[in-house]
């Protein structure tokens, strides 16, 4: 009887917890559908229940073709391309750097330097961003690509701590060996450590590429001239540009939203396993 009444609440427990997945599954993946249903659509928005009536589901590549033939979409994907893949050739070299440091080496401000690394990395980055504004216009950097790229990189190694947990999990006698050979600390590191971590920089890059690809808030604080702007800005100010915009460049709105995610879906997809190996192996030790 005990046994029978064990059974049927776990099945019951495990139905309700498919039963919500599926809810949280559905309201999830439904807004994403519906922007790529929207991106494809030809018709203008009539709404999303009109809009999805058998007479108006007529699909194409014109918004598409508006898209780059009508804005400056191109412009704005190689600006935030540049800035991305700048901030994280910076933002992993710091990480790695300063990862390495804190796993390795031994000095009296260790633990207080790793502390306070860890709490100044729980306080949103929007937080700085009128200090960093006034800092950059002091210096004559606002409105340039420079300031978007000194930004995202010049914190990154507040986010050491995963990859110090990969670099503690290194044994030490690798390093002993090569240094009673002859070799110094950064040839150590250059040669031997970082050949080894390869799951922990995949994972580096791609939280690096990822943060600046998808910002708006620093970029709509920083940039004003319209041939600097990055996707994220571009793509609010168009669809914001005049009264009656919304309902006219919607559809554009979404399908400049579908590339730019594809491009970081199709990313992040071809590197899941290296992500997923450096996340766990970075979890290991802290």
């Amino acid at each position: 009887m005990i046994k029978s009444w064990t059974k049927l609440r776990k099945k019951v427990g495990n139905t309700l917890a498919y039963i919500t997945l599926a809810v949280l599954g559905v309201l999830w993946i439904s807004p994403i559908i519906y922007l790529i249903y929207t991106a494809f659509r030809i018709r203008p928005s009539t709404g999303i229940i009109n809009s999805l009536l058998p007479d108006n589901l007529q699909l194409g590549f014109g918004n598409f073709s508006r898209l780059f033939a009508d804005t400056m979409f191109l412009r704005w994907l190689g600006n935030t391309l540049l800035v991305s893949v700048c901030s994280c050739a910076l933002s992993t070299l710091f990480i790695l750097m300063v990862s390495y440091a804190l796993s390795r080496m031994r000095f009296r401000l260790r633990k207080p330097v790793m502390n306070l690394l860890l709490v100044l990395g729980m306080f949103p980055g929007f937080m700085s961003m009128i200090a960093v504004y006034f800092i950059l216009k002091a210096m004559s950097l606002t409105n340039s690509l420079l300031a978007l790229i000194l930004v995202y990189s010049g914190s990154a190694a507040l986010s050491y701590y995963i990859c110090k947990g990969f670099f503690d999990t290194v044994p030490k006698s690798m390093e002993e060996a090569a240094i009673l050979d002859g070799a110094s600390q950064p040839i150590v590191f250059w040669k031997i450590i970082l050949p080894l971590a390869k799951p922990i920089i995949v994972y580096t890059v791609l939280t690096s590429f990822i943060s600046p690809w998808c910002d708006f808030i620093f970029v709509n604080t920083i940039i004003s001239d319209r041939n600097l702007y990055t996707v994220s800005l571009g793509l609010y100010k168009m669809i914001n540009a005049e009264k009656n915009s919304f309902n006219d460049n919607f559809t554009i709105f979404c399908a400049g939203a579908f590339v730019v995610g594809g491009i970081i879906v199709t990313l992040f997809m071809s590197m899941q396993r290296y992500y997923v190996e450096g996340v766990t192996s970075g979890a290991v030790k802290g």
